[in-house]
């Protein structure tokens, strides 16, 4: 039976990740790359893959777990009868080869523990051939080589390597579970103690250079941990999320692979690294985006790989059963063939937030990429587009998207005005007025009194919430207002979490049943915040801090009436929501002034 998502705890080593339930067991782990073929279990907790478990022997009195402080080392505690003891869990931070660590330590008595290793690559449908090193086992299948090297005698059962040991206080038992090419040599052995606490420092100095100094600084910071757990080193990429098809309704078919780099998701991850003060991976993050919509604009996908990679075909794995049965499983996603005009204002918009926090993105390179852009956008933003949900049904004219357009002119605009970029003989500034304009015309419902999903629709969407952010128009004008009263009226449960839209298979082409959409939510806090509704702004913000799991983490939707976490987990734009939310209470309106202006 599949576990709840609060159940799991993300650990990982800026290249790759892995989840960890309460019981001790790894439900979910990639290598060596977050897009790898999964080793365990693809859909947490259910029987079709593997896992690694290590846990008491006996019965369970309580269970407690935390990360160590600014950090993604997890220690997960195990009371019982016989005694106390710690397992310890993390990856270690690399160049080279990755390593899973677990190690055992005892507090109290002495426990009887047991340990189950069931390796499977390829999403469950390969078993590799195990056999016994000089340190432990290796499991070999085509590429790849997995080796678990303990001093704990491992035995074969089945298709599956146990072990049982018992710990004493003070007594550690360490585990390391490496992965590596199956033509090449297995790597050195290491000391798990000692990389464990070096782990242990490294995310802390990381931590350490978070500039949020307000009420929230845990909450912040476990955040950006979070988001640097999502980046991938040698690109600067940032994942979505770890996962796959993780179902955002329970039995439903939206079940995504979400473990590549959003190019919507750029401006508000820049904003949140910025504001924190980590300029380095704002910087990272902003070469990714520049290498990876090289290219005919014409050609700019919605979404990348790790490494910029561009065809990422959508396949269907029927032998998985799903996350509590809800199918199909997914890897890949289709949504890279379509198109959403919305991609190139985020693209225009985090080239200028760059140039504006010095980091001088508009050297020739860029400014090359954004001349293209732009000239493609002059001729393409009158199109029909999927929009920012990714609906697979027909191409509509959706208001947001006109919207982000629009951003694209205006920063154009703004940048020729200091210099930035040569003018374009005014074609942009007309352009610019062009598009709000008609958005202003088609995209208003005077009957709703409020912005609509898109031109002719009779339906408010959260998306439009982005209005008063990207600087369309003011946070207090009517139309504004309206759309704000709209969203609550209709999008919005009386627990306070806000659906991204009325789901509709007309529209979407996929059947109805989502649960409320976590980003939508900070973006309804934000613009409480920009209105002047300070304390329904933190009332709803500390709703959402309310729902984090014990250990901090959101996934991407939250079902109010069951009380759980749905989707891809953990989500990054959920945490991205989280980091710039706080901002915006902490520093007021200047925050977002500073963004559009």
């Amino acid at each position: 039976m599949s576990l709840p998502l609060e159940d799991y705890a993300l650990i990982g080593d800026c290249h790759t990740a892995a989840l960890v339930s309460k019981s001790g067991s790894i439900d979910w782990l990639c290598f060596p790359h977050f897009d790898s073929p999964a080793c365990f279990a693809a859909l947490l907790g259910t029987s079709d893959n593997g896992h690694w478990s290590i846990s008491p022997a006996v019965p369970i009195k309580k269970v407690q777990r935390k990360y160590r402080p600014d950090s993604l080392v997890l220690e997960t505690e195990f009371q019982t009868d016989s005694g106390t003891v710690v397992l310890v869990d993390c990856m270690t931070p690399r160049d080279g080869t990755p390593n899973l660590l677990r190690m055992v330590v005892g507090k109290s008595g002495q426990v009887p523990m047991k340990m189950e290793l069931i390796i499977r690559f390829d999403y469950g449908s390969i078993v590799p051939w195990v056999r016994r090193t000089k340190h432990g086992i290796s499991a070999i299948a085509g590429p790849d080589t997995l080796s678990l090297r303990t001093k704990v005698p491992l035995q074969g059962k089945g298709l599956t390597t146990v072990a049982e040991f018992t710990v004493s206080k003070e007594q550690r038992v360490s585990f390391d579970l490496t992965w590596y090419h199956s033509h090449q040599r297995e790597s050195p052995e290491i000391s798990v103690v000692r990389e464990i606490n070096s782990t242990d420092k490294w995310w802390q100095k990381w931590a350490q250079r978070c500039s949020y100094k307000g009420r929230w600084r845990e909450a912040v910071v476990r955040s950006l941990i979070t988001l640097k757990a999502l980046t991938f080193m040698p690109t600067g990429g940032i994942v979505a999320s770890p996962t796959t098809s993780l179902p955002e309704w329970i039995g439903g078919i939206r079940n995504w692979d979400y473990r590549f780099c959003w190019v919507r998701d750029s401006t508000l991850i820049l904003h949140a690294l910025m504001n924190a003060g980590y300029l380095d991976e704002a910087r990272a993050w902003r070469e990714w985006l520049l290498r990876a919509v090289a290219g005919k604009p014409s050609e700019m996908s919605i979404l990348y790989g790790l490494r910029g990679e561009r065809r990422l075909t959508e396949l269907e794995l029927p032998w998985l059963s799903g996350y509590e049965n809800s199918v199909p499983v997914r890897t890949g996603n289709a949504a890279y063939k379509q198109f959403q005009l919305d991609i190139y204002g985020e693209v225009t918009d985090t080239l200028y937030q760059c140039h504006r926090a010095g980091l001088k993105s508009m050297e020739k390179a860029a400014t090359g990429v954004l001349r293209a852009l732009l000239e493609f956008l002059e001729g393409a933003w009158e199109k029909p587009d999927e929009g920012i949900w990714e609906v697979r049904g027909e191409p509509r004219h959706f208001t947001h998207s006109k919207v982000m357009a629009w951003v694209a002119l205006d920063r154009a605009v703004k940048s020729a005005e200091r210099g930035w970029l040569s003018d374009h003989n005014g074609r942009w500034r007309a352009l610019r007025e062009q598009i709000h304009a008609e958005v202003c015309r088609e995209g208003f419902s005077s009957e709703l009194n409020s912005f609509v999903q898109f031109y002719g629709s009779k339906h408010p969407d959260a998306s439009l919430l982005m209005i008063p952010l990207v600087g369309f128009l003011p946070p207090n004008d009517p139309r504004v207002v309206g759309t704000i009263a709209a969203v609550e009226k209709y999008l919005m449960a009386e627990n306070g979490f806000v659906v991204r839209y009325l789901t509709n298979p007309d529209v979407d082409g996929l059947p109805p049943g989502e649960a409320a959409f976590l980003p939508c939510t900070f973006w309804l806090a934000d613009n409480y915040v920009l209105q002047g509704r300070r304390k329904d702004a933190v009332r709803i913000f500390e709703r959402l801090l309310g729902i984090r799991n014990d250990v901090g983490l959101l996934s991407e939707e939250y079902d109010p009436e069951a009380k759980r976490l749905l989707g891809n987990f953990p989500q990054g734009f959920s945490h991205i929501g989280l980091v710039n939310s706080a901002f915006l209470l902490s520093e007021g309106v200047k925050s977002v002034k500073a963004r559009s202006t």
